[in-house]
């Protein structure tokens, strides 16, 4: 897999309420320029506190964009049942898709644990959906936009520290039964689908996530810090609030972007 030799840019927030709707600001407005222009956008969308904040916050920008030109993803999910609320597309609907004009088949959900797959055929099949939208130089979309949560111990999407699923390269979605942060089961995209994007913007707040977000900016080794991984074609972003900034030097801010 080809390495994007992209430089990383951090921006901070005051605090976490700041950063979300800093965020949501941009996503909409990426979002909109994509589709106005004639474009499919295609969203890769992440769990965790701040991925449904900067939801919300977009729910309130959302009302000019045409939600029918939009495909949205997950780069993993928790294999649960149909409707948990622990499950990402849970909180992705009730913070921004269910108040929303966009067909339901834009909507590409992993499975639920009660849908009937296996796990290995839960995997294949959401790789498979991938596929029929294959762009024309991977065998997955052209993802606009990859949000990724990073945990306290660098983790993203389900890609955990010195574990096998963050060494696969040649699947797509791989599963994953025993996670070390419950719940267990979960499927989740591989470092090439994630990497593929034109975008990853890691939104990262609380003074938990300051010493991951410095190994992953000092060049960490991906496979102990996965977030340090994370590479997007054009643009790689931390989306960071003061307390996880605690430990970045001055010199890697980007006070512009």
């Amino acid at each position: 897999m080809t390495e994007h030799l992209v430089e990383k840019r951090v921006v901070i927030a005051s605090d976490p309420d700041t950063l979300a709707r800093a965020v949501a600001e941009r996503f909409i407005h990426r979002v909109r320029k994509r589709v106005d222009a004639g474009a499919i956008a295609h969203v890769s969308l992440t769990g965790g506190s701040m991925g449904g904040r900067v939801l919300a916050a977009a729910r309130d920008l959302a009302g000019d964009v045409t939600w029918s030109k939009v495909h949205f993803w997950w780069s993993d999910e928790r294999v649960l049942p149909a409707g948990s609320a622990d499950r990402n597309e849970t909180q992705a609907r009730h913070a921004l898709l269910d108040h929303i004009d966009i067909p339901a088949d834009n909507i590409h959900a992993m499975a639920a644990s009660d849908g009937g797959l296996q796990l290995q055929e839960a995997a294949d099949s959401y790789a498979a959906e991938l596929g029929r939208f294959a762009s024309e130089d991977s065998a997955w979309p052209r993802f606009d936009v990859t949000f990724l949560g990073v945990g306290p111990d660098g983790h993203i999407a389900s890609l955990f520290p010195d574990r096998p699923e963050i060494q696969i390269v040649d699947r797509a979605v791989v599963p994953v039964t025993d996670s070390p942060k419950p719940p267990a089961i979960r499927l989740t995209m591989t470092r090439p689908v994630i990497n593929s994007s034109q975008r990853v913007w890691m939104v990262m707040a609380g003074p938990d996530k300051a010493p991951a977000l410095g190994l992953a900016l000092a060049g960490a080794s991906y496979t102990s810090v996965p977030a340090a991984g994370a590479k997007g074609r054009g643009r790689t972003v931390f989306f960071v609030d003061q307390a996880a900034a605690a430990q970045v030097p001055p010199e890697l801010i980007d006070r512009d972007y």
